[in-house]
């Protein structure tokens, strides 16, 4: 099968789960909409995950070495980001982000296809670099599942302050809650993004093949680590919440998306040049 097609069907999967999330949670006007996930919801997200997971592997692995680019980065980043949904969501009530995220992962899980991988990582063999890629991945992902939170919380909070409050918000956990939620993501991811940062400035040379250097990859993710370590700062002692709380989230993560996936789209998809 076409690489293309085999990148369709998981994304065809979220796409129609997002429309069911749609119409079940968002349009259901005048009824209580389900909390949480049925358990064949649970199944069925379960079954784009498995899909998108073994295309992915595809495309990472299809021989000797492993292939990255702009669209396996972005694709690989968001389906950690739906397994922690997925998983999340046996702990945690989660309403209303599902419309958010399967978007999201049906646009990403295609992306591969369009943008393929350009070229074979040199380092992929070293247990370093591997260590290190899995735990910036974790630290993208987290970080992605918490901005979606923070959009979400911010809608549901500018529905409660001009009173119009539809099913589905009405259905959503207490916005402190949701908060406590957010500041947790946060906090794990950060904690995943300062090892990513001590990892790829300690180990540069066993990792990249090269001594240390400041470009504008390493500048980009030491602003997002500050703004993302300001924002846990002031929630520590000055209580930051609300508002504050989720245009910090969106700065950092802003920041953390310039750094490594907007310089792999300009160079690989603009100049079409390899990274």
């Amino acid at each position: 099968m076409p690489s293309i097609l085999l990148h369709l069907v998981p994304a065809s999967m979220y796409a129609a789960l997002g429309v069911h999330f749609w119409r079940s949670r968002w349009q259901a006007a005048g009824e209580v909409p389900r909390r949480g996930l049925s358990a064949w919801e649970r199944a069925a997200l379960l079954m784009a995950l498995l899909a998108h997971g073994a295309v992915l592997h595809r495309e990472l692995f299809p021989g000797s070495g492993m292939h990255f680019g702009f669209g396996t980065a972005l694709s690989l980043m968001v389906w950690l980001a739906v397994v922690f949904y997925w998983i999340e969501n046996f702990f945690s009530r989660l309403d209303g982000l599902q419309t958010f995220v399967m978007p999201a992962a049906a646009v990403c899980a295609f992306l591969p296809g369009l943008f393929p991988p350009p070229h074979l990582l040199a380092q992929a063999g070293s247990p370093a670099f591997r260590a290190h890629f899995i735990v910036a991945m974790l630290a993208y992902s987290l970080f992605t599942l918490a901005t979606l939170h923070a959009i979400l919380m911010s809608i549901a909070e500018k529905r409660l302050h001009h009173a119009r409050l539809s099913a589905v918000f009405a259905s959503l956990p207490p916005l402190l809650t949701m908060e406590r939620l957010l500041f947790r993501l946060i906090r794990i991811a950060f904690v995943l993004l300062t090892l990513t940062l001590i990892s790829g400035v300690m180990f540069s040379e066993a990792l990249f093949g090269k001594a240390f250097q400041v470009d504008h990859k390493t500048v980009f993710a030491f602003i997002s680590w500050l703004l993302f370590g300001a924002l846990l700062m002031g929630r520590r002692l000055w209580g930051w919440r609300g508002k504050m709380a989720q245009r910090w989230t969106m700065a950092g993560f802003v920041a953390l998306m310039l750094a490594y996936v907007g310089s792999r789209f300009v160079l690989e998809v603009l100049l079409h040049r390899p990274v």
